[in-house]
């Protein structure tokens, strides 16, 4: 006698044989470590440099017309009695110190405007490659520095009169290349983050800690 094999039935379970099985990764982990890492550099566009252009300003301001309140004989500004001035040698004084401080505003303005100093920390292992990107004058700075050349991250801490916190590489035959924006100071703990971060992820010491 021959065998007859009943149909399918459609509506009945698929076989939990039949369910595709999960694809491992390619490197064998569920999760992969990033490859880039990125860091902001602030410019100049900061609320300290703000407050130190608008006193430059208000003060250039102040002097140039107590200048032209001693020459013309009027009271130009509502405090003091600036035109009982000696135009010689006071207003004279009053009138250079005024210009040289709106010069003086001018270029901060200038500054914060371009907001020299901006730009970024980027260091990519696929393509073993650091660039540093910084916002001049008339240009754009870039520097690229292969990864192979990073022999250490430097936390340069200095205390005092003129104190000083630095973020910075120490290369292979140059000279060490800071990261950390110039002027304000970061706080430490900012700065220990940020270094040990990056040491971390190019698998070098960090000195100075």
């Amino acid at each position: 006698m021959k065998s007859h094999s009943l149909p399918a039935d459609p509506m009945a379970p698929a076989s939990p044989s039949a369910a595709p099985s999960p694809r491992p990764a390619a490197n064998g982990n569920s999760t992969s470590r990033p490859s880039l890492l990125e860091q902001p550099v602030q410019g100049s566009r900061r609320l300290s440099n703000y407050l130190v252009a608008s006193v430059v300003s208000a003060g250039g301001i102040g002097f140039l017309l107590t200048s032209l309140s001693s020459r013309l004989g009027l009271d130009l500004l509502p405090m003091g009695h600036p035109a009982a001035l000696e135009w010689v040698p006071q207003g004279l004084v009053m009138g250079a110190y005024g210009i040289a401080g709106l010069l003086l505003a001018t270029y901060l303005w200038l500054v914060i405007t371009l907001d020299v100093g901006a730009g970024s920390n980027r260091f990519d292992q696929e393509s073993n490659q650091a660039t540093i990107t910084r916002r001049g004058f008339r240009q754009r700075i870039e520097l690229d520095i292969p990864l192979r050349e990073i022999l250490a991250v430097k936390v340069d801490v200095r205390d005092g009169l003129n104190p000083r916190r630095r973020l910075s590489l120490r290369l292979q035959g140059r000279r060490d290349l800071p990261l950390t924006r110039v002027g304000e100071p970061l706080p430490l703990a900012e700065l220990e983050r940020s270094g040990a971060e990056l040491a971390r992820f190019l698998k070098v010491p960090l000195e100075g800690v």
